[in-house]
């Protein structure tokens, strides 16, 4: 009953819930570098990862894209599973994975409607959940204008991430664009409005990251 308590709330600010299959893992030993408390729980579901403000995390990795279609059956239960946390799709974009990835992201968020962002490995991910958990923390200028803004902190981490894409601009989207999907989903001529041309289409290609024709 704890447990479930803990999971339905969220940890508190600072922690994160990881699955305990990721004991071991580098994902784990970055993040814990970075600061962040990590509980582990044999009983999430499909869900690796909660975060506070009641976000959760399902990881897609390389080999798990590679492999074929099994993964679908994953994100379908994930999707059925939860109910009122904001879920998070991390999927690893890589040389090997990256001649499937529009068709992942096309499942991912046309099909399902879940939000995905692509990463370049677990230390990629680690640094993204880092940075959602200790921006968890924070006082929201936004916060009084929505009664329902839980993944600020997210769209926020992922906005200073972006090349060109500063605290002012971080801010302005935030403002904007009240969830990560909306951010994610936005084309260029959206963005130009709130951040300009430049940084608009910075913006576009690292939600995106269209793949380089390579040898």
């Amino acid at each position: 009953m704890e447990t479930k308590a803990v999971l339905n709330a969220g940890p508190p600010y600072g922690h994160i819930i990881a699955n305990e299959k990721w004991r071991n893992s580098s994902l784990i030993e970055s993040l814990k570098g970075g600061g962040v408390r990590v509980l582990f729980e044999n009983q999430l579901g499909v869900a690796d990862f909660h975060l506070p403000n009641k976000g959760c995390v399902l990881y897609v990795s390389e080999c798990d894209v590679i492999a074929g279609t099994g993964y679908k059956r994953k994100l379908v239960r994930y999707r059925n599973s939860s109910s009122s946390l904001q879920e998070l799709v991390l999927v690893e974009n890589t040389r090997l994975s990256e001649q499937y990835f529009a068709a992942v992201q096309k499942f991912v968020v046309f099909d399902l409607g879940l939000t995905l962002l692509p990463v370049g490995g677990q230390a990629e991910a680690s640094q993204l959940i880092t940075q959602i958990v200790h921006g968890a923390g924070r006082e929201n200028p936004f916060r009084r204008r929505t009664s329902s803004r839980l993944l600020d902190p997210l769209v926020l981490a992922l906005a200073r991430r972006i090349p060109g894409v500063g605290e002012v601009k971080a801010l302005a989207l935030l403002e904007r664009f009240s969830s990560i999907r909306q951010l994610c989903n936005a084309a260029p001529h959206e963005l130009e409005p709130v951040v300009g041309q430049a940084a608009a289409q910075q913006i576009h290609a690292f939600f995106h990251k269209p793949t380089a024709a390579g040898p």
